[in-house]
């Protein structure tokens, strides 16, 4: 339809919307409102305006100025106004200026110019300024409608939870009254521009109100397009799957009924997708099956299902709540691996050696029937010689006694080649039924868990090499090489624990960082400096080219083994199906929609790991809301300039800011520390710290603390000639500002005439001939305690007035 306005306006030129409506035969109250919700999109990219007098005409493109060179990308702003300029994730992100944003959102892809080029030797940055919106990325928000009079047109407003987003947004008087109480989803009309500061929307949806139990958390998914309920032709298409497998459906599949199969989830786990089974080859290497739920033959591409699955990406879970990505009638019914059941399945049979290299493999649908539902609890029982739970589950003792043999060759081989360790512990926030925070505490993983997630590497790793060594179209999960800059920023703090790294930047192995992580293992810090490490990755993504996995330092890895609730795997099972009975059609095909897939899945991925994230610090901040004044210990987890953040022993974190320190404090960058002006006192990472909690925020998350001096606390020497210099600096920085006298050649005016400069006229230094010092009003000026300078203070803020 949008090509049909531009059209018509492009012949008729400037038109009544009635005119346009009447034209395009969308007048009438159901073709009408779509119409206008088209022309209000066209609006907003800039393709068309308004006129006062209500008609539409087709927006005049500003031509660029000349030889001015521009660059797209994705703006992503910061809370505090300004923000970032993401090309590519090949090139070093550009800043913006808060003076530079113009009236870009976060997400909106934008057009910028250069202000300042990138510095390499210095480390700095381009700067460069917004100079057009192409596309907007909010559509919609969220938020609690608050009634308010003051611009007639519209209802009230809401106030977005992103910080990103401090104006308001006014919402169009709606046929239904709005009473203040309710929590909306609003489609935006307009953005904010140069003429008003706000945006404008119309109601979407009621999503709650205020005061309903979880709104908090749903706010936050709404917010972000997170949505639980399915569409009506995706649940027609899940209740007619049928709930049991029937003989036909066997057909062509390897029958692994009789081997001892098992699952082994969470006690809370409903969708059990994934199950094993073991045994000891006479030739003394291992049979491991990894078998997961065959999803894909009932996905099938091109449905309901399938394309709802492809629009969310993922499940997502948060504090009290699961998203998922597919109906519970599969993921709970006919694809969950339940005890003494047929299921379909896709499995990874792998024989491997006592060194842990797979030296043979199958790949292929399957059926199964497993012969337990177990729990880690109870493996991690029977691994400690538990002899109640092991006379309860005698029959799979044997096979998980082989899984523990396994999992530590597995292990071995990994540390081997050079895999890197990134086990952090993991916060469990507990709630009751009302939502609400009730404690956080650090998640266990026993060797059960581990031992689930060795064998599900080794599945992902197979399948990847497998597709990869056939040179077919395939999706890679990849985790590629670390930039050099994060890495050497990384190398010269590490350099502080006095361990070395061996090797460049450029070319630093994964076996020197994990040489460091275990030369510092127990020391202080160790936990901190794998955050660090973490940190200096680049994020995993899926790809269609591989290149490797470079924390699992593994040449071929991707995820087969959650296809309930992450799209990858499920294309992965597809072309597993597919791929058996090849032909150049399925190679194109699956070449065509593998790079489109990847990227959705890729961004769709961060966004629930947002959605995660966003509910973790809110209900975090809310736990702590009623602990203000309490004190704790608490560990550095960074220091930045403006302060340090800490660490409690239940991974929360919060902010002891630099201004709430009891002195003056110097931030040195290059060993990431702080150190007191005059009692030297020092705070780095990992140092252990006592802090009184002052405020914790639920509605953004933040929580603040504030230091209290302890037994923990470093004092070092204070670098007397560092202070020396810095005093220096200063002093001279206040000469240069200081006496408020303008600079100026003498030989010239202030138009830098020389010939009118010497003729003695503009002279800026020449006093006029009837110059007298006045002395100062002493009546004027005998309550003010700042003016020592003969009135020269009074007389700068009568002129500011």
């Amino acid at each position: 339809m949008e090509e049909q306005i531009i059209n018509y306006l492009k012949e008729q030129g400037k038109s009544s919307v009635n005119d346009l409506a009447a034209a395009l035969d969308m007048a009438g109250s159901q073709k009408f409102p779509q119409l206008i919700k088209v022309i209000s999109q066209l609006e907003s990219n800039k393709k068309l305006r308004f006129h006062q007098d209500g008609y539409v005409s087709l927006r005049k493109e500003v031509p660029k100025k000349k030889h001015e060179i521009t660059i797209q990308g994705v703006f992503r702003a910061n809370k505090n106004g300004f923000g970032f300029l993401h090309v590519s994730d090949d090139e070093e992100d550009m800043f913006i200026g808060r003076n530079d944003v113009g009236y870009a959102i976060d997400g909106d892809t934008v057009d910028v110019v250069i202000k300042k080029p990138a510095d390499r030797l210095k480390g700095t940055a381009a700067e460069v300024r917004v100079v057009d919106v192409v596309e907007r990325a909010l559509k919609t928000v969220v938020g609690t409608f608050i009634l308010d009079d003051e611009r007639p047109p519209y209802a009230g407003y809401i106030k977005s939870k992103n910080q990103k987003i401090p104006q308001k947004i006014y919402i169009k008087k709606e046929p239904v009254a709005l009473d203040g109480s309710e929590v909306i989803k609003a489609e935006i009309d307009k953005y904010p521009t140069r003429h008003h500061d706000y945006f404008v929307a119309h109601v979407r949806d009621i999503i709650g109100h205020k005061d309903d139990v979880g709104i908090d958390v749903l706010e936050v998914l709404e917010s972000m397009d997170i949505v639980s309920e399915f569409p009506e032709a995706v649940m027609a298409e899940a209740e007619a799957i049928p709930d049991a497998p029937s003989e036909s459906d066997f057909e062509g599949r390897l029958d692994l009924r009789d081997e001892i199969t098992f699952t082994i989830d969470g006690k809370e786990a409903k969708d059990l997708d994934d199950a094993v089974h073991i045994k000891k080859l006479p030739n003394g290497n291992f049979e491991l099956g990894v078998h997961i739920a065959d999803v894909s033959y009932y996905v099938t591409e091109g449905s309901a299902l399938d394309k709802e699955a492809v629009a969310r990406g993922t499940s997502v879970y948060v504090t009290d709540r699961v998203v998922p990505m597919l109906p519970e009638r599969l993921s709970n019914g006919i694809c969950s691996l339940n005890p003494n059941v047929n299921r379909l399945t896709q499995s990874a049979i792998m024989e491997i050696n006592p060194q842990g290299k797979v030296v043979k493999h199958t790949i292929t649908q399957t059926v199964i029937k497993t012969t337990f539902r177990m729990t880690y609890d109870d493996v991690n029982q029977m691994l400690a010689g538990n002899p109640a739970v092991i006379d309860q589950f005698k029959p799979i003792m044997e096979s998980v006694s082989h899984m523990a043999e396994l999992h530590k060759i597995l292990v071995a081989m990994r540390i081997k080649r050079g895999a890197l360790d990134f086990d952090r512990p993991e916060a469990k926030i507990l709630v009751d039924n009302k939502g609400l925070p009730t404690d956080v505490v650090v998640r266990d993983r026993g060797t059960a868990e581990r031992m689930i997630e060795s064998f599900m590497l080794a599945a992902n790793e197979c399948v990847a090499e497998h597709f990869a060594k056939r040179k077919l179209p395939f999706i890679y999960r990849i985790h590629e090489t670390p930039k050099a800059e994060k890495l050497q920023k990384f190398m010269d703090y590490a350099s502080l624990f006095g361990v070395p790294i061996y090797g460049t930047a450029n070319s630093l192995g994964q076996k020197a960082l994990q040489e460091f992580m275990n030369r510092i293992a127990g020391q202080p810090g160790h936990e901190v400096m794998s955050m660090m490490l973490l940190r200096s990755m680049q994020q995993a993504r899926y790809s269609e080219n591989n290149h490797g996995h470079y924390g699992l330092a593994a040449d071929y890895y991707t995820h087969f083994t959650s296809p309930i609730r992450r799209y990858p795997d499920l294309l992965v099972h597809r072309m597993v199906r597919e791929y058996s009975d090849l032909t150049e059609e399925k190679k194109e095909h699956f070449q065509e929609v593998i790079p489109e897939l990847a990227s959705s899945s890729s961004a769709l991925e961060r966004r629930a790991i947002d959605a995660e994230r966003t509910v973790e610090a809110m209900k975090k901040a809310e736990y702590m809301a009623d602990q203000v004044g309490q004190e704790f210990e608490a560990v550095v987890a960074s220091v930045v300039k403006f302060g340090m953040f800490i660490e409690l022993p239940n991974t929360i974190e919060g902010l002891v800011h630099i201004t709430t320190l009891p002195e003056f404090y110097n931030y040195n960058e290059r060993t990431m520390t702080l150190q007191g002006e005059k009692s030297g006192k020092v705070f780095r990472v990992g140092q252990k710290i006592k802090v009184r909690l002052t405020r914790a925020d639920k509605e953004t998350g933040d929580i603040d603390f504030a230091y209290l001096p302890s037994d923990f606390d470093s004092i070092e020497k204070v670098d007397r000639q560092a202070r020396k210099a810095r005093e220096e600096k200063a002093k001279e920085f206040r000469n240069r500002q200081g006496s408020g006298k303008r600079r100026f050649d003498k030989r010239q005016d202030r138009f830098g005439d020389k010939d009118k400069a010497d003729k003695g006229k503009g002279k800026w230094d020449k006093k006029p001939d009837d110059h007298r010092k006045k002395k100062p009003d002493k009546r004027k000026n005998q309550n003010r305690p700042h003016n020592d300078k003969k009135g020269r203070e009074s007389g700068r803020r009568r002129k500011k007035r």
